[in-house]
């Protein structure tokens, strides 16, 4: 009997939750923060074709062309300032109306990134085995994080002072948080190149990509609710 009345007690509590009215004290808001901040990291593809009739000629010939680029590319690196990785590395068929294979094609990459900006933009025209395929700018991780911490701050501010205002504005003298989310946004910005810089193997080495950074806007956000209090 017990039992039958605490689950009976049970049942009636959670009725009597769910027919209560929605809190009209709560109120949804947003706030956000921007600053404008130099990119600070130049990202350079590189890239070469090969076709032919024969796989192993058309991957051989790719790899010499990135072995001959990443070998100059080398004498430039230094940690953080000109970074270098070799990219994508491909080799397919090409295929007759019939179906049978007509001969071979393959890409190579080489990616150049840093802070180093002149250094990237000098290895650019030393580089003669490959093209420029795009070109992008960023923000390193201590940029953006400065900059986060800058706005992260102003965007709390400014959610505090709405909360504050619009709670007093309907008759209450203060607010809690209920719940709050807070995002970052900065995305990155590739440029393509038009069309890739053709450079035979007596380019010179003063043929330097010309090169400008610009503004990153960051962005972070505040979105939440508050609770407004009497």
């Amino acid at each position: 009997m017990k039992k039958t009345v605490a689950l009976l007690s049970m049942a009636l509590c959670a009725a009597a939750q769910a027919a209560e009215p929605p809190r009209r004290d709560l109120l949804s808001l947003n706030a956000s923060a921007s600053v404008e901040v130099t990119r600070d990291v130049l990202a350079v593809a590189f890239s070469t074709t090969r076709e032919g009739t024969d796989a192993a000629t058309v991957q051989s010939g790719l790899k010499q062309a990135l072995d001959a680029a990443l070998a100059e590319a080398k004498k430039a690196a230094r940690p953080g300032l000109v970074e270098v990785q070799t990219g994508n590395f491909s080799l397919y068929p090409r295929y007759s109306s019939k179906g049978g294979i007509t001969g071979w094609q393959g890409t190579a990459e080489l990616l150049v990134e840093g802070k180093d900006a002149p250094a990237i933009a000098q290895l650019t025209g030393r580089i003669s085995t490959m093209t420029i395929a795009r070109v992008g700018y960023n923000l390193s991780r201590e940029q953006r994080e400065r900059a986060e911490a800058e706005v992260s701050a102003q965007a709390i501010a400014r959610y505090r002072a709405k909360a504050a205002d619009y709670a007093k504005q309907f008759g209450y003298t203060g607010y809690g948080i209920a719940e709050i989310s807070i995002s970052g946004d900065e995305p990155m910005r590739y440029a393509a190149m038009a069309a890739p810089r053709m450079k035979t193997m007596g380019a010179s080495a003063d043929e330097a990509l010309p090169v400008e950074a610009g503004k990153a806007t960051v962005t972070v956000s505040v979105n939440g609710t508050v609770q407004m209090t009497k």
